[in-house]
């Protein structure tokens, strides 16, 4: 099974965060996050193609894999195709998948995995980190997924949105650049701020 058809399973940097309730026992964090702050969320990578498309028709149409590499491309994102209706791009630390998905295909789904896994004796420390994100963070939610083979628990975090009604081109952009975005964010925050990577 790819690493990229898994469902949702089970679900502090140097300065000090004084809006943050969260205290450290040893390396896990215990308490409630702090709730989510507008300097949480975080800017897309690049508006550019954004800006360039709104001087295009907005013209509303289904939402199929053809249009959303087109709309990487726009973006400069690279991606593979698996021939299974699935797009997989890769960056240093995670690789994101986009899809279609649903009954009709209308869902588009992006699914980001950190290449990096958690060992299973991390696995408290890793839904404490998974649910900090999930509470303090917009757009993604993020899960510990099942083990893998050699028992290791791999996060990922996730984008879906049903578009069974189409979007425009500039819509269909917008959201695929803010899902990378989001990914890079994630992965970023999981190796540094979050400490579990």
């Amino acid at each position: 099974m790819p690493w990229w058809s898994w469902r949702p399973g089970h679900v502090g940097g140097s300065e000090p965060d004084t809006r943050s309730r969260i205290s450290e026992e040893g390396t896990v964090r215990v308490g409630p996050p702090a709730p989510r702050e507008p300097e949480d969320d975080c800017a897309p990578i690049d508006r550019c193609a954004i800006k360039d498309m709104k001087d295009m028709p907005a013209t509303v149409a289904p939402v199929t894999l053809r249009r959303v590499g087109d709309a990487l491309d726009l973006l400069d994102v690279r991606y593979l195709a698996d021939g299974d209706g699935s797009l997989l791009a890769m960056w240093e630390r995670h690789a994101v998948l986009f899809t279609l998905e649903g009954p009709e295909d209308e869902i588009l789904v992006m699914r980001a995995r950190p290449h990096a896994t958690v060992p299973p004796d991390w696995a408290d420390r890793a839904y404490r980190v998974v649910n900090e994100w999930n509470h303090t963070r917009r757009f993604c939610k993020a899960y510990v997924g099942d083990p893998t083979e050699r028992g290791q628990l791999p996060i990922y975090a996730e984008l879906q949105v049903p578009l069974g009604a189409g979007a425009h081109d500039a819509l269909l952009v917008e959201m695929l650049d803010c899902g990378a975005a989001v990914a890079t964010t994630f992965v970023d925050w999981l190796h540094d701020e979050g400490a579990l990577l």
